[in-house]
């Protein structure tokens, strides 16, 4: 994490004249806990009076980043300023959470830039940036207590990435408790994490409405991503074979779910330079594999290799069972 002071013009919160939301100061900028605990003190107590002028009630809405904003990224706090409203208030946290790297992955070397991200996000309508060093999340160190994801953290990203959504859920749960929101908006790119994070709400009876967002794409098709930073030319070329192997299986979906995989796997095994983690069709509730007699809709992911750099997609797919 970068100790940047930010973009020109933002404001610390402990600076005078440091108005949240106001769109000349740009996003007010919490490194700590108090910083942001004042930040949401000073709405809440101004939310009541905004909240007369006949636009409904003011809402709290949260975007939870690993910074490295791109588009996808501020599609999603645009959503966050709708689903608040006028007079809301939007938190978009910045924290590369070390928790959901495993061994070997790529946490030192994760692209970070929070002056770059800051002025970013004041065009799309953030009020409040809360971009902790870790210390600030994990004040002990490496927290003892932790949340588990049961058997969806081990399947899928689980098998490749052992207690990675386990990671994903407890610094979740922390910032839920931290910004208190009252949506919390998670991209549909990442799946497998945006049921994990339901469910994790459902069972754990968390007091916090979860909302999915749809992946934004290039106009060649490929999902956005911080990752996509790391591909050469000739390797994002190669990666289009992932957005298409989905679009392939999508199409097949009224012919029954084997040939949904079949199509989807002939895409990837025809490419070159693509080392396919898995491709799957799954039941987008319980993330187990759908049989092939599954009528109704079905989630078809993949995760692949290209090059050094590891990329996920999916695509809903609308399945009607074939009877033979």
């Amino acid at each position: 994490m970068t100790d940047d002071a930010g973009a020109a013009g933002e404001h610390d919160s402990g600076a005078p004249g440091g108005d949240a939301g106001s769109a000349s100061a740009g996003p007010l900028v919490a490194r700590t806990r108090q910083d942001l605990r004042e930040a949401l003190v000073r709405w809440t107590m101004s939310a009541p009076i905004a909240s007369v002028a006949g636009e409904g009630p003011a809402r709290r809405a949260v975007v939870m980043t690993m910074g490295a904003l791109h588009e996808g990224h501020l599609d999603l706090v645009r959503r966050a300023r709708e689903v608040a409203g006028a007079s809301g208030q939007v938190v978009v946290t910045i924290f590369v959470n070390p928790l959901q790297f495993g061994e070997g992955e790529d946490l030192a070397a994760y692209p970070r830039d929070l002056a770059g991200d800051v002025e970013k996000l004041a065009s799309v309508g953030a009020d409040v940036v809360f971009a902790p060093a870790p210390d600030t999340v994990y004040p002990y160190g490496d927290p003892i207590v932790r949340v588990s994801a049961g058997r969806i953290g081990e399947v899928l990203e689980g098998e490749f990435r052992p207690g990675h959504m386990d990671g994903v859920l407890t610094v979740v749960l922390k910032l839920v408790h931290l910004v208190r929101p009252d949506v919390a908006l998670f991209g549909q790119k990442d799946a497998q994490q945006l049921l994990a994070v339901r469910r994790m709400a459902a069972d754990l009876d968390l007091d916090v409405e979860i909302v999915g967002v749809p992946t934004v794409r290039d106009a060649d098709g490929l999902a956005l991503s911080s990752r996509n930073a790391y591909l050469s030319g000739d390797e994002r070329e190669r990666a289009l074979a992932l957005s298409r192997a989905l679009r392939a299986g999508a199409e097949a979906g009224a012919r029954g779910a084997a040939e949904v995989r079949r199509e989807a796997s002939e895409v990837l095994n025809a490419a070159t330079g693509v080392e396919v983690d898995y491709l799957a069709l799954v039941d987008p509730i319980t993330v187990d594999d759908v049989p092939d007699d599954h009528s109704g809709p079905a989630l078809l992911l993949v995760a692949a290799r290209v090059g050094t750099t590891r990329l996920i997609d999916n695509q809903t797919v609308e399945v009607s069972s074939q009877v033979t």
